[in-house]
């Protein structure tokens, strides 16, 4: 029995970057053998074992054989005689199907060190087309990798394409896709992620509200880009220099949608997209099962960023609502993405990349005055039907004070 590295670990320690977990393959051994040496199988669909010190990751070498539609649909079989070679072989890019001995010799069947140094990401075999999940797969190591200037080859395009139209990505559970969605948006270049899955044909099928915006104009004196869709992966990217929250960086993606529903009569201007963008949002959450936060706060993003780029413009009683539409008060995290958000949105522009946004630092002085407001004091011997109506009052004073003093 022989224990190797494989994967992630092997591509990453080769790129030299940091190692976060380490997965081992077994060969010429059996789940008895493991046993006896106190591993503990955790593995459902196929043999995994955890070490009984180091609670690695240790799975029994495999071949596989499709055998059913979707992710899962595989048989497999994982006797002593399985090779490490055939192993290797069913992984998805040859970046990672390499492995290392125990002695740190590198064994690499299918050329995954040569694509490294030509910063290629390329399919080990056909059998890549068995799996969907892989299309996604491959976008999110291209977001991640990207800024090393990885990109995808030719040829797994192509076979990603084909994948996509044969409409395999249908097989594809919800919770898998947005859990794919979730890590691309935690990685270096989330845009890059978004920009594959549309180059493969993907896009339309993931997220058609975001493929919809390509194409779509928008006025060049405040968009020298014009296109919206280039806009939104310019803002992604812009989202990603600001925070590593990937929360913030999906209300990003989707603040623009409703643009892609606006009136194509009246392009390239987009009067109340952003109202139309809300339902659209709530589609979304549906159809991917987009955790509560993810969901609230995009939708939180997308009615009112147009708001806050003209906030310093806007009378008391509608900074006061739009403070309230967001319940700035009571969720300061979903108010800090919110403004961090709006930023991402005006610097994600052609030449507005490190453009000063004074209408964050208006509103959260905005958001002071309210909080400084004692409603206790405002309603000392007041009759307690008029509350609600005194303690607006008294913000909405608060804030006509606040704002002169942001003026002078």
């Amino acid at each position: 029995m022989k224990t190797y590295l494989v994967g992630g670990a092997v591509r990453d320690r080769l790129l030299e970057l940091p190692v976060l977990e380490k997965d081992w393959v077994v060969v010429g051994g059996d789940g008895a053998d493991l046993e006896q040496r106190g591993f503990q199988q955790v593995g459902k669909d196929f043999p995994v074992y955890l070490h009984p010190k180091t609670r690695e990751q240790y799975a029994l070498a495999r071949r596989e054989r499709k055998i059913a539609p979707g992710h899962t649909g595989f048989a497999f079989a994982t006797g002593a005689e399985v090779s490490l070679e055939e192993d290797l072989a069913r992984r998805d890019l040859t970046v990672n199907a390499m492995a290392e001995t125990e002695d740190g010799e590198l064994i690499d069947p299918y050329g995954g060190r040569e694509d490294l140094e030509h910063r290629v990401l390329r399919h080990v075999s056909p059998a890549f087309r068995e799996d969907p999940l892989r299309v996604l797969r491959v976008a999110r190591f291209a977001a991640r990798l990207q800024p090393l200037g990885f990109g995808v080859a030719p040829e797994t395009m192509q076979l990603m394409r084909e994948m996509v139209g044969r409409d395999e990505l249908a097989e594809l559970t919800r919770e898998r896709v947005w859990q794919e969605i979730e890590l691309a948006l935690g990685s270096k270049s989330p845009a890059e992620f978004f920009r594959v899955l549309r180059e493969c044909c993907a896009l339309q099928v993931i997220l058609p509200e975001v493929n919809r915006l390509f194409g779509v104009p928008q006025p060049e004196k405040y968009h020298p880009e014009i296109d919206t869709g280039v806009h939104t992966l310019m803002c992604v990217q812009a989202a990603a220099r600001l925070t590593d929250d990937p929360i913030t960086r999906y209300a990003v993606l989707l603040h623009d949608v409703g643009k892609g529903v606006t009136d194509p009569s009246k392009w390239p201007s987009h009067h109340g997209h952003d109202a139309l963008g809300v339902p659209l949002i709530k589609e979304i959450t549906r159809r991917l099962g987009v955790p509560r936060e993810f969901a609230q706060t995009a939708e939180a993003v997308c009615k009112y960023h147009t708001l806050q780029h003209r906030v310093q413009s806007l009378r008391p009683a509608t900074v006061l609502r739009l403070l309230t539409g967001l319940d700035a008060i009571r969720r300061p995290q979903r108010f800090e993405r919110f403004l961090t958000a709006c930023l991402a949105d005006a610097r994600g522009r052609t030449g507005f990349e490190e453009c000063e946004y004074p209408q964050n630092d208006f509103l959260e002085r905005m958001l002071a005055a309210v909080n400084s407001v004692d409603a206790g004091k405002l309603l000392r011997d007041r009759p307690a039907a008029d509350a609600g109506e005194l303690i607006a009052r008294g913000r909405i004073d608060a804030i006509r004070q606040a704002q002169t003093e942001f003026v002078h």
